[in-house]
């Protein structure tokens, strides 16, 4: 791996014991991304409240992002702060009256590979600064590291500006009592410019709405997309949250144009600990939020998996016929059209939300042998996945690991998981990393949004926390989701093809296995392998890549169409799509080298036909200087393979 470190700078301390004046002027921090385009700008001053609070704002090349906001963590430890000797009457308020101690500042630029990704290498760089505060006071001797252990507790806010936005996350140094923090929310606000438009999504599956922020009827997921008046799209995410409480967004009551962290539930932490990256990214255009989605990921700790041999992404087709003899086309269909895997759905071992259904054993009432399928699907080079519901992983768990592992299988499919609370989601991630201990690949299906543990636990492929061809949205929404959803990380569209019921054409199906990452990639989600008549176009999905060297996002408007290029060894995979209406789409070449040859081939819209499920395939000899301009249909896309 290349390696470029920098630390470029570790200030010394900066104390502040002077009068409330000289105070707030030093606390008054500013970060700034390597390029500048980003600046963060903490400090403290009297709240509403009567007490000193602690501020930011952002800007994204001179305009305002993030209006002044409070910063802060609630923390409800009425023993612990009477313990200390610091009045009860603000107990709750760790963002209140805090004592800023110093600041240490570093600048970092390296370059790490991941096992896959969309994207061969991917370059980490920021400049960070950790601010430092206590609370408390007494008279009791300070101890040799300078704080009264009955008396003080600390509080850290550490800030990281990237090139492609900004992060912060609160930290609790370790406490010298020894007691435990009951987290119970977060002074976390995001005040943004009047006029802005927030992309709502109520839930991780739900449908999106453009509406401003006011009058929601609940909290928002995250990622969260904005349209600002001046032009910028900003997004709000959350990175590193295995082991606290879920965040969405609420509009605040106190102030207009103002979003809250909203956590699923309280914490219970022991120090040393540090809470989830918030994050805040801006665009001039839209798409550059997309290029920029590695920002999620290099928030996340490194891999902990040293062998990594036995996890490889591929393509997968679900199994709904759960009988051997099915099975076994299955596994023929998957062989002939180039997949890598087939998954044995909901039901194989019973009926999944029932406490009884044991996943260490086969439904009698199935015709079903999983060691006899796996070993016959090894011969064709096709893997097994298993579904299994969390009502038997949290029953099973440390049974069926060695179990499938000792059948053969690659995989599971979490499903149903419980999500939000502490509890689910450190239990979630733990099994996840118990996964990794029997050399088995994870998909998690549901509620489950990442925040980037797929870096630290690569086995980890895939999830689902996307609305997706499940329940057969529209364009439009497809439109959509790269600028909001696929911020986060992978999504499990489970796309489909020849079912009557899907509402977008072909080619638009065809090009969303290129639009949308995931390193296990379902096709054909309703479809079975008697429905393939031979279509031509098929082909593409055979060829189609899950995992890539690199990724180019040409163009695109939310809502309306994103055009993206990715390459997989000497080819390149375009995908276009169009919102619902129809459209005319250049798509420039300048992403191929210059001066070579290539040759293109063209799964279009049939123009001549006009019908949905009519796809036209044309080759054209290109090369870096051209651009390739097409008429989508309503609901339409194009896809493409050029290759010198």
């Amino acid at each position: 791996m290349r390696k470029l470190i920098s630390i470029l700078a570790l200030s010394a301390i900066l104390t502040a014991n002077a009068s409330a004046e000289t105070l707030l002027k030093e606390t008054e921090t500013i970060v700034k991304s390597p390029d500048g385009r980003y600046e963060f700008v903490f400090y403290q001053k009297q709240s509403a409240r009567g007490e000193k609070q602690m501020y930011y704002r952002i800007s994204f090349e001179g305009e305002s992002v993030i209006e002044e906001s409070e910063l802060g963590i609630l923390i409800d430890n009425k023993l612990f702060e009477s313990a200390l000797g610091i009045p009860n009457d603000h107990c709750e308020h760790w963002g209140d009256n805090l004592a800023f101690t110093g600041t240490e500042r570093k600048s970092i630029d390296e370059t790490w590979c991941p096992v896959y990704g969309e994207r061969r290498s991917i370059r980490d760089r920021y400049n960070e600064a950790v601010l430092w505060f206590q609370k408390g006071t007494g008279t009791s001797p300070a101890t040799s590291d300078g704080y009264d252990k009955r008396r003080f507790y600390r509080l850290n806010l550490t800030v990281r500006a990237y090139n492609e936005g900004v992060a912060f996350r609160y930290a609790f140094p370790e406490a010298t009592n020894g007691l435990f923090l009951h987290v119970v929310g977060e002074q976390t606000r995001f005040t943004l410019p009047e006029g802005t438009l927030a992309y709502y999504e109520r839930w991780a599956q739900g449908p999106y709405s453009l509406l401003p922020l006011k009058d929601w009827q609940d909290e928002c997921e995250r990622p969260l997309t904005l349209r600002l008046r001046n032009g910028l799209t900003v997004a709000l995410a959350e990175a590193a949250m295995t082991d606290y409480a879920r965040m969405k967004f609420r509009l605040s009551e106190k102030k207009n144009n103002t979003l809250q962290a909203s956590l699923y539930d309280s914490v219970d932490v022991t120090t040393p600990y540090e809470t989830p990256w918030r994050i805040v990214m801006a665009a001039k255009k839209p798409v550059e939020m997309i290029a920029n989605n590695d920002l999620i990921l290099n928030l996340n700790p490194p891999r902990e998996i040293k062998n990594t041999g036995w996890i490889k992404p591929g393509k997968a087709i679900r199994v709904t016929r759960l009988n051997q003899a099915d099975a076994l086309k299955y596994v023929d269909f998957a062989a002939e059209r180039h997949l890598q895997y087939v998954h044995l759905d909901a039901g194989w071992y019973g009926k999944e939300f029932l406490m009884e259904s044991d996943a260490t054993k086969v439904d009698p009432a199935k015709d079903l042998d999983i060691p006899e399928l796996v070993k016959y699907a090894g011969t064709k080079g096709i893997g097994v996945f298993l579904y299994v519901n969390q009502r038997a992983l949290s029953r099973q768990l440390d049974d069926i690991l060695p179990l499938y592992q000792k059948w053969g299988v690659k995989g599971i499919k979490f499903g149903f998981v419980q999500v939000g609370n502490q509890h689910w989601t450190i239990w979630l991630h733990d099994a996840v990393k118990k996964c990794a201990e029997h050399e088995l690949m994870v998909d998690i299906h549901d509620e489950y949004r990442p925040t980037g543990f797929s870096r630290t636990f690569p086995n980890l492929l895939t999830q689902e926390g996307i609305r997706g061809n499940e329940e057969f949205p529209d364009a439009t929404h497809n439109t959509i989701l790269p600028f909001t959803r696929f911020l986060a990380g992978a999504g499990d569209y489970t796309i489909c093809y020849f079912d009557p019921r899907v509402k977008t054409t072909h080619a638009h199906q065809l090009a969303l296995s290129v639009v949308y990452y995931s390193p296990l990639q379902f096709l054909y989600w309703y479809d079975t392998p008697d429905r393939y008549e031979g279509e031509p176009e098929i082909e593409f999905f055979d060829r189609v890549k899950t995992v890539w060297d690199d990724t180019r996002v040409i163009d695109g408007v939310i809502g309306e169409y994103v055009v993206t290029a990715r390459r997989g060894g000497d080819e390149w995979f375009v995908g276009a799509i169009t919102n619902n209406d129809a459209r005319e789409i250049s798509i420039p070449l300048a992403f191929l080298d210059k001066g070579g040859k290539y040759v293109a081939k063209i799964y279009a819209d049939d123009d001549k036909t006009a019908t949905r499920t009519k796809v036209a395939i044309t080759e054209k000899v290109v090369n870096q200087k051209d651009i390739l301009k097409f008429r989508l249909q309503a609901s339409g896309g194009v896809a493409m393979i050029i290759k010198k």
